[in-house]
């Protein structure tokens, strides 16, 4: 293979990863709208439910699906396809240094770009999903919301916005990896070769769900401040901690985050992974050494 057909075909795997995080983010957060609403208004999800059914109707739990899409997709483009590029490019430089600290570099550098991606999305939904009155969708939200604050308005939270998801990306990536080679390793013990596609998306499946769970309590303070920031509950960081209180911020609406994440991630996983193996690529997750084949 010549350089340049190794360069086009390195361009066209990080092509298939970033169109998959785009469809496979995109679409599970559209597929959970309906429990993304008010976290902090509402102390429960069974008051949340109850209560916006009778006062607002069922189109209440799909408002702001617009920009969760568009969003949600922007973000995960650059977070599965720039992690992928930041992991060959921090691999082949520091060589055999600590894996963990390739995935937490790798993932910390694409969240980044992430971020900034999804943040002007992120305060139209927050905007649409809390303030019904104020727009119906992406498409009228984003000129009233310029109109009244300027280009700021559309990244008002991008340091909690930051705050949140760095670190949980951090730890989602870092879980993935570690659980996949853990689950190859010590429950079906053979070569990711050798096991059929559903066993592969199985272990995809359980990785990815334990990558959310984990991930939803390192981020869940920051979501609270985000959440706060952009329904103007408070202006600044330190007004926000003081209002919601230390404890709170840790522990309000962690159950909804728990019952969202973790079914959002291991979604997102399973679509990335089943676009990669109908690309004809391998299932994600590297695998520290060798697996021995039990039945050898």
């Amino acid at each position: 293979m010549s350089k340049e057909e190794g360069r086009q075909e390195t361009r066209g795997y990080y092509g298939v990863c970033a169109i998959g995080g785009m469809l496979s983010a995109g679409t599970s957060h559209v597929a959970v709208t309906p429990l993304d609403v008010h976290p902090i208004k509402y102390k429960s999800i069974a008051s949340c439910f109850t209560t916006l059914l009778r006062e607002e109707g069922p189109s209440a739990f799909w408002r702001g699906w617009t920009g969760k899409f568009v969003g949600y997709g922007f973000q995960g483009g650059c977070r599965f396809g720039l992690y992928e590029y930041f992991k060959s490019l921090y691999s082949n430089v520091l060589g055999d240094c600590n894996r963990s600290f390739v995935f937490f570099a790798s993932s910390a550098s694409a969240e980044v770009f992430a971020n900034v991606a999804l943040c002007p999305f992120e305060a139209i939904k927050v905007q649409v999903q809390a303030q019904p009155q104020f727009a119906k969708g992406l498409a009228d939200g984003v000129p009233k919301l310029y109109a009244s604050e300027g280009i700021f308005g559309f990244y008002r939270g991008l340091v909690p916005l930051l705050g949140r998801n760095l670190p949980f990306s951090m730890v989602m990536f870092s879980t993935f990896e570690h659980s996949v080679d853990f689950l190859y390793h010590n429950v079906i013990r053979r070569r990711r070769e050798d096991c059929s596609r559903v066993q592969q998306l199985g272990v995809t499946c359980l990785a990815g769900y334990a990558a959310g769970s984990v991930g939803s309590f390192v981020s869940n303070p920051a979501d609270n401040i985000v959440a706060s920031l952009y329904n103007k509950k408070a202006d600044s960081l330190m007004l926000v901690v003081k209002k919601i209180g230390l404890v709170n911020l840790f522990t309000r609406s962690l159950p909804i985050r728990i019952m969202l994440v973790g079914p959002v991630i291991t979604l997102q996983w399973l679509f990335y992974d089943t676009i990669k193996v109908l690309s004809g690529l391998p299932t994600s997750g590297e695998i520290s050494t060798e697996v021995v084949d039990k039945e050898a």
